[in-house]
């Protein structure tokens, strides 16, 4: 069984628990995730199968679509709605739909984040959530992400009240924190906010649309129609120029050897060379040697 299976990953799991789960489902051991999912989200999480292992690094780096809820007035532990209150305002606010639009546009583009004290991220060997959860605070690495588009998903014209909250829709790049983006535009907006509610909607080309429950997952493995919801690894890899192996680089190519630079790497940053439309092996331009190009991965016992 080789492939990836867009799941629908609901809330009270973690990313890991749902590879546990499909580990028994599939009857395969190997099974691997694309990108982290808290317990408290639910959305989408491509799942990679057999040797499409070999390619999660792509889906994970893939751009993200989110939609949440973001609360005005109280700051989190956490920086969502599962922290302890670290700073409440109770204060009547009021601000204009043009104010949150002016701020979500400061916020477009490239930015900087701090990850939260109970995120995955490692420092010094740990994870800053062990950190957190003994009480310590370490000196955490401010990084650059992109946020793509910020979009404001209500239409209303005045906000006012203890507590305001509005709905935003976030396409960003990989290592995003939307916890940390709540709480930067509570901060715009004067004000400690956190994140109250949070879907995925898209991982890369995989949406809402295509996905699968483990409860569906389960019934088609058991009605043997799995392979109705499993996609071949070349849908990973649809971004990238396809280029057909032909007898003169075949050997070659199977054997991952080192090759003259294709000239399509002056626009891409990878290229795929298959067979009969299958993905052989993937190529990028050498690190260290000028006008060569070398294998990045390769998976020649796809079926």
């Amino acid at each position: 069984m080789n492939g990836i299976l867009p799941l629908w990953k609901e809330r009270g799991m973690t990313s890991h628990d749902c590879v546990f789960k499909l580990r028994k489902i599939l009857r395969t051991k190997k099974v691997g995730h694309t990108g982290t999912l808290d317990p408290g989200v639910e959305g989408v999480l491509p799942i990679c199968i057999g040797q499409a292992t070999r390619i999660a690094e792509y889906l994970t780096d893939a751009g993200k679509t989110y939609e949440a809820i973001i609360s005005i007035g109280r700051s989190t532990t956490t920086e969502d709605a599962e922290g302890e209150t670290v700073e409440e305002d109770l204060t009547i606010k009021n601000f204009s739909r043009e104010q949150v639009l002016e701020v979500l546009a400061s916020l477009t583009g490239v930015i900087e984040q701090t990850p939260p004290m109970f995120s995955a991220v490692k420092v010094n060997g740990k994870r800053l959530y062990e950190y957190a959860r003994k009480g310590e605070s370490v000196e955490r690495p401010t990084r650059q992400v992109t946020i793509y588009n910020l979009e404001l998903l209500d239409e209303l014209a005045q906000y006012e009240g203890q507590e305001i909250t509005f709905p935003v829709r976030i396409a960003c790049s990989k290592g995003t924190y939307i916890r940390t983006l709540a709480v930067q535009i509570g901060e715009a907006l004067g004000y400690p906010a956190h994140m109250k509610e949070l879907v995925r909607t898209a991982s890369g080309t995989f949406t809402r649309d295509n996905c699968f429950t483990l409860a569906q997952v389960a019934e088609l493995m058991e009605d043997e129609q799995i392979a109705t919801c499993i996609l071949p690894v070349e849908y990973a890899l649809a971004d990238y120029p396809y280029i057909e192996i032909t007898s003169a680089n075949e050997k070659e190519i199977f054997n991952g050897q080192v090759l003259p630079a294709d000239a399509l790497l002056n626009s891409h940053d990878k290229i795929v060379y298959g067979i009969n439309g299958k993905a052989v092996a993937v190529y990028r331009a050498h690190p260290t040697k000028d006008g060569l190009m070398k294998p990045h991965k390769m998976f020649p016992t796809i079926e």
